[in-house]
């Protein structure tokens, strides 16, 4: 009803002229001319929006050309690094910024997340292709995940938001770790894509490795979570001590959330794989790059292990009795199940990631092909 009477209350000009004609015109006249009336109004919001947009688009190119001559500039001065095409810009500044935009429409990112992910976008975008549509698999499918199932979800989640709204902190938390590695592969190699290939640009390549095993982690947890608590039939089981808990505690696991999990990170592998078909240029003299599928895979199962080892041993979980859920916090009537109150869900992801961005890229060399 208040959003209802602010509807009201905001076209209350036009009512008003329109009451005010009722009196004076015939009823004929009247009921030509106020359709016409209401028409010219949704017309001219119409027409508004037009216009904010294409300033939006102005200012984007504005701001991309003055990246680009800001890079030209360094790179005649400097002599060394490589310029930015003002296309590269003006897509890195654009695409996260309507992905943001969609995502705060869609209630998947509140405000501040919104920014969070504009910045994160941006830094990925601009360093590697492939680094963006990997973070695009991440946010689309964890976002639609979120809400899938969603009123089954909120039986068993005391902090189930409605959207799943991720803000800044939660951004970071899984996106901070790829985007410190995009700084540093620009440092490294510039922007641009390469192909993964440990014989010829083996710090590159381990940037490379390090943010995809990242991304994948992060996937792979999301989807574990997400398809897992609702699509298992068996009750979960706490990964350190096997023993059945209920469902949404920290670090239990099922065989269909190792699996989602698995799937997950392969997703972002294949992202990756893909845009590397397309946009790098001498893959023919390169190492095979279809060990990214795999890799990706594997990231996204094995940390989804190690963060549920994380939420069983350094997060607390303890079932409330009056609400009949798990809580990640100590109540007067909650029961412990497992874990001690050292780290909250947010943390535990950012560790995840770290773990599996040091280590497994280690791993990946000693089996990748050489070119």
């Amino acid at each position: 009803r208040c959003r209802g009477s602010g509807r009201a209350g905001g076209g209350g000009g036009g009512s008003g002229v329109a009451d005010a004609l009722r009196l004076v015109l015939p009823h004929q006249v009247f009921s030509l001319w106020l359709p016409m009336f209401y028409y010219q109004e949704d017309f001219f919001r119409e027409y508004l929006k037009m216009m904010a947009n294409i300033v939006v688009l102005n200012l984007l190119i504005c701001i991309s050309l003055a990246f680009w001559i800001v890079s030209m500039t360094a790179s005649t001065y400097y002599g060394t690094l490589q310029p930015i095409s003002p296309w590269r810009w003006l897509f890195s500044v654009l695409v996260p910024l309507l992905i943001a935009t969609q995502g705060f429409k869609k209630k998947s990112l509140d405000h501040s997340g919104a920014l969070g992910g504009l910045v994160v976008g941006f830094i990925l975008t601009v360093a590697n292709y492939s680094f963006f549509t990997s973070l695009f698999v991440f946010f689309v499918t964890s976002s639609k995940l979120t809400k899938w199932k969603k009123d089954i979800k909120k039986q068993i989640d005391s902090e189930y938001k409605e959207g799943g709204q991720r803000n800044w902190v939660q951004v970071f938390c899984n996106g901070g770790v790829p985007t410190e590695l995009a700084v540093l592969y620009m440092i490294e190699n510039g922007p641009g894509e390469i192909p993964i290939d440990f014989s010829k640009q083996y710090t590159a390549s381990w940037m490379c490795l390090s943010l995809l095993g990242a991304l994948a982690c992060s996937t792979g947890d999301t989807w574990a979570s997400e398809i897992g608590s609702v699509m298992s039939k068996s009750k979960p089981r706490l990964i350190t001590t096997w023993e059945k808990v209920p469902v949404g505690t920290n670090g239990a696991i099922t065989l269909v959330g190792l699996l989602s999990s698995l799937l997950g990170g392969m997703a972002v592998g294949t992202a990756y794989f893909i845009t590397q078909l397309i946009f790098v240029t001498d893959l023919e003299i390169s190492a095979p790059q279809w060990p990214i599928i795999v890799f990706g895979a594997a990231a996204g199962l094995l940390g989804s292990v190690v963060d549920s080892y994380l939420g069983a041993t350094m997060q607390y979980s303890g079932f409330d009795q009056n609400i009949g859920m798990v809580v990640n916090h100590q109540t007067k009537d909650s029961k412990h199940i497992s874990g001690k109150p050292i780290l909250d869900n947010n943390a535990v992801n950012l560790f995840s990631s770290i773990i599996i961005a040091l280590v497994l890229p280690g791993v990946a060399w000693c089996f990748w092909p050489r070119g």
